[in-house]
């Protein structure tokens, strides 16, 4: 009987895991997606050589930053450029977004 038990919970502890991690690839996913058209905008025609997703911030108790690092070629020139979208957990709306290089 404790044998299934511990079965049982083992099972529900992945499962209220993965779904937790696959919410948060959805969040990434979509953000990453917005960033990759601020850089389309921003760098017409520039080639993006590599894109890596740097990680969330959180700013306030509804309130986060992702971060994104791109590789733009520009004029024979490689810019490491990072667009940072703020937005707010409860509704998913966009606060602000921030290109530097």
């Amino acid at each position: 009987m404790k044998k299934a038990i511990m079965t049982i919970s083992t099972v529900f502890l992945l499962l209220v895991s993965s779904h937790a991690s696959a919410e948060q690839n959805v969040d990434y996913e979509k953000f990453g997606r917005i960033a990759i058209a601020v850089i389309k905008e921003d760098y017409p025609g520039q080639p993006v050589k590599d894109y890596k997703y740097q990680g969330r911030e959180k700013l306030e108790e509804n309130k986060v930053a992702d971060s994104f690092e791109f590789t733009v070629q520009e004029n024979n020139t490689t810019k490491k450029v990072i667009v940072r979208v703020v937005h707010n957990l409860e509704n998913e709306k966009i606060l602000d977004i921030s290109v530097k290089e």
